[in-house]
């Protein structure tokens, strides 16, 4: 197929013809279609743009991110809207149980079936299940880690057949992991106390002096 030939797309029950070298989501800023919510960073970086989609000849519905999935002649797609997903308020501070905490917060998390939907479902490969199997023994670093890719798009949640919160719970566990559980570095704290004892002000002056020069200069260029 020529890249010049559009190619059949359908969204939210109509039909449009859009190039065949776009995503679905540049399929509909090209359309012109009204944007209002599920537009963000276009990159496959903020989450914004969840959707689900349906290959042809295909019965099971897919699920991804709008601005990374290529259009095929004949994909069916809607963006995914806000999913009912609250997210609990606390106070990592006050928290002298990190452990307990996530279960007074996410009293669902132990319901987990192992499904593996939510790892189906997640655009960015992360092996969600085991994330939170990690969050319910204590294991906070490890669920750090496994959701460092985590962009907050919520397919995870929307596909629990358990009503979990995993993208949430994941927040909660590397807020605990950074803040509470992990040793604060020696030479890091004691390059904080150097600058805040004013060790440095010298060289910094220097460099905001150097800083104001070279923007007189490109001023005085412009001229």
């Amino acid at each position: 197929m020529a890249s010049s030939d559009p190619v059949s797309i359908e969204f939210m029950g109509k039909t449009y013809q859009v190039s065949n070298d776009t995503t679905l989501l540049g399929a509909l800023l090209e359309t012109g279609w009204d944007c209002v919510r599920g537009l963000g960073c276009l990159g496959g970086c903020c989450g914004a743009c969840a959707t689900l989609y349906r290959l042809p000849g295909e019965a099971h519905v897919r699920t991804g991110l709008a601005c990374r999935i290529p259009v095929q002649d004949g994909i069916s797609f809607s963006l995914v809207g806000g999913f009912p997903c609250p997210k609990p308020l606390y106070d990592l501070s006050r928290i002298e149980d990190p452990r307990q905490a996530l279960f007074d917060l996410f009293p669902e998390v132990t319901g987990c079936r192992k499904c593996g939907s939510c790892v189906q479902a997640c655009p960015q490969g992360i092996d969600v299940m085991r994330g939170m199997w990690c969050a319910v023994f204590g294991d906070f670093a490890a669920v750090a880690d496994l959701f460092q890719s985590c962009v907050q798009c919520g397919l995870c949640a929307r596909v629990c057949g358990a009503a979990l919160r995993p993208f949430l719970v994941a927040v909660y566990a590397r807020r605990t992991q950074g803040a509470l559980l992990t040793d604060r570095p020696s030479a890091l704290l004691a390059r904080v106390g150097q600058i805040e004892a004013g060790v440095y002000e010298g060289e910094w002056g220097s460099v905001l002096r150097g800083l104001r020069a070279d923007s007189n200069q490109r001023m005085a260029d412009s001229r």
